[in-house]
């Protein structure tokens, strides 16, 4: 009988969910259910730093005429079984706060750390919640202390290799100039062209100021306020269309800036990379070599084939040179 007691007992416990693991094992058979508000929490994962406060009061007005449409996704604290971790929905949760509910909807999953900075990163990528110096804290995150590379991030998000290169460069930014992206006073592209110039908080509020384009937003970058620095510029050769062309083409190829820069048949070749991932990419295209010649279908050599090689001295010269981006703008 007392065998029969302490069974009943466990499967009570269960029920109840005494343990984390028992309330795990509930979480997987639950949907969509009410919490109380005071129970959740805001997540360690939460890419957001930026809080829009006019937002909120706008999003908890809603709440009030229509309550709460989505639910959050939450998984158990894991300092507390009875508590909540937000994974996704914090506004949301912050909102409802304001407008007095005590509870909220949400959906309970069994996340591990690493799913759950994947999960609250693709959901606010994907809703454009938040802002680019955000995003790109979210992608070194994912890369540093979970493993993954840039191919990694950009199939998990959904964008390009090169928008999250683009992205990540932000993160050398001036502390000031990243504030004004994250406040929404600058935009990402204005942005880059501040990364490692002199002055570029001075800079970037007189871009805000003039509402500069981004082309002017360069040239104001690469005014340095010391004399003769103009004339310096304007005597610096244009480039032509062909070679414009070719930095588009290698730039995409790569997903990285590519300058050519030369006159007549010897040049140099540089590709601006941020961090070792990117290097050792290159490094793999360069190794992988030209691709091999045409065979011909007959028997006999081609007129091609059978003409003299040209004299070494004729083949123009090019120096590749990798430089990283924080020596070069």
């Amino acid at each position: 009988m007392a065998e029969k007691k302490k069974k009943l007992g466990r499967g009570l416990s269960a029920l109840l969910g005494e343990t984390n693991e028992d309330y795990a094992k509930l979480d997987k058979v639950r949907t969509a259910k009410p919490v109380a508000i005071e129970l959740l929490h805001p997540g360690k994962y939460q890419p957001r730093h930026h809080v829009d406060q006019q937002a909120i009061d706008a999003l908890a007005q809603s709440i009030r005429e229509k309550g709460i449409l989505q639910p959050l996704l939450v998984r158990r604290h894991p300092d507390d079984a009875q508590a909540f971790e937000i994974i996704a929905g914090e506004r949301r949760w912050r909102a409802a706060q304001l407008a007095q509910l005590s509870e909220v909807p949400v959906i309970i999953k069994d996340f591990d750390d690493k799913t759950t900075l994947e999960v609250a990163l693709v959901e606010n990528v994907q809703r454009e919640n938040l802002s680019a110096v955000e995003e790109a804290d979210a992608f070194q995150r994912l890369m540093d202390e979970f493993g993954h590379t840039q191919e990694d991030v950009s199939r998990l998000v959904g964008k390009s290799r090169s928008h999250v290169a683009n992205t990540l460069r932000l993160l050398a930014l001036d502390p000031k100039v990243k504030k004004l992206v994250e406040e929404g006073l600058l935009s990402a592209g204005h942005a880059r062209t501040l990364i490692g110039v002199e002055g570029a908080y001075e800079k970037a509020k007189k871009i805000i100021e003039k509402n500069l384009s981004v082309r002017e937003a360069e040239r104001l970058a690469k005014q340095t306020g010391k004399p003769g620095a103009a004339k310096k510029a304007k005597a610096t050769p244009a480039k032509d269309v062909d070679t414009i062309a070719l930095e588009r083409d290698l730039s995409n190829l790569l997903g990285l800036k590519v300058s050519v820069e030369g006159a007549g048949p010897k040049g140099e070749l540089r590709i601006a990379y941020d961090n070792l991932d990117q290097l050792d990419f290159v490094i793999d295209r360069l190794k992988a070599g030209p691709a091999p010649a045409p065979v011909a279908l007959d028997d006999g050599p081609t007129e091609e084939a059978a003409a003299p090689a040209k004299p070494a001295e004729s083949t123009p010269k090019l120096s590749v040179s990798l430089k990283p981006k924080t020596a070069r703008s």
